[in-house]
């Protein structure tokens, strides 16, 4: 897996997204929207977080349609416009059923060649931790020619939350993510630990650890950065038919007592 992606290339490419407004989020999974054309549908949500400062009742969204006898629900909410940290708005990706397929688009087009080393081999959702308990998003087998030999886990959080231009995770006290911090940290120094912040929005600049929302969260975040777990905070830009690469983004130096903000996502 080899060759650099060059900023605001596409990552993933599909077919193009049907736009509309939201009515309302209720239920946690179910999302009101009326499309452009007037027709009211209901969506799958498949954010089951606080979506804060993301879901705006009459904000445009835009919706993905997939007519199944296996579905129950043919449309899907795949993202949300946002006002920009720069004052213009700017769309966010919502559903955290992407962030891992996403993510695996980026090692795999070699974004992330200068940090991983070589790939030769991803595979998702493998059992690891205490007991085999715990999954870990992706397995990485490195390539013969990487000179650290040692697999990679990999942990992925989708984060759309902002304060200012600083991207934040969590938006609420999650324990599994408490969890998968410890678990990143039982794997060092056998192996790698990487946690990926899915930065779902292209306005943002850094990002931080939501510790007004989950302190226990930040300070497992910082003993984590101290044991030798990498953080690379992946930031995207989300368009009709395409997600682009936008780079890496800097992780804010804050200081345990206080943080302000967070993502959304998958807590």
């Amino acid at each position: 897996m080899t060759g650099l992606l060059p900023l605001d290339m596409p990552l993933l490419e599909f077919e193009t997204l049907h736009e509309g407004v939201l009515i309302k989020r209720y239920k946690r999974f179910l999302a009101d929207i009326e499309l452009s054309n007037g027709e009211l549908v209901t969506a799958h949500c498949a954010n089951t977080g606080p979506m804060t400062g993301v879901l705006i009742p009459g904000q445009r969204v835009r919706l993905r349609h997939a007519s199944s006898p296996k579905r129950k629900l043919a449309w899907t909410w795949e993202q949300a416009e946002v006002p920009g940290a720069d004052g213009q708005p700017c769309w966010a990706g919502i559903n955290t059923a992407l962030p891992n397929r996403l993510i695996r688009a980026t090692i795999e087009a070699g974004c992330l060649s200068e940090q991983l080393g070589a790939i030769g081999s991803i595979r998702a959702e493998v059992a690891y931790g205490t007991n085999n308990r715990s999954r870990i998003d992706l397995l990485l087998t490195p390539a013969t020619s990487n000179p650290d030999q040692r697999l990679i886990y990999l942990e992925v959080k989708n984060t759309t939350w902002t304060k200012g231009t600083t991207a934040l995770f969590p938006d609420t006290v999650t324990e599994r993510g408490q969890k998968h911090l410890v678990e990143l940290m039982g794997v060092l120094p056998d192996a790698r630990a990487v946690l990926v912040p899915c930065l779902s929005r292209p306005d943002v600049m850094d990002f931080a650890p939501g510790d007004t929302a989950d302190p226990r969260y930040g300070s497992l975040f910082r003993d984590a950065q101290q044991a030798g777990v990498e953080i690379l905070p992946c930031c995207f830009r989300y368009e009709k038919n395409k997600i682009s690469w936008q780079g890496l983004r800097p992780v804010k130096e804050i200081s345990n007592s206080v943080s302000t903000g967070t993502d959304e996502g998958k807590t």
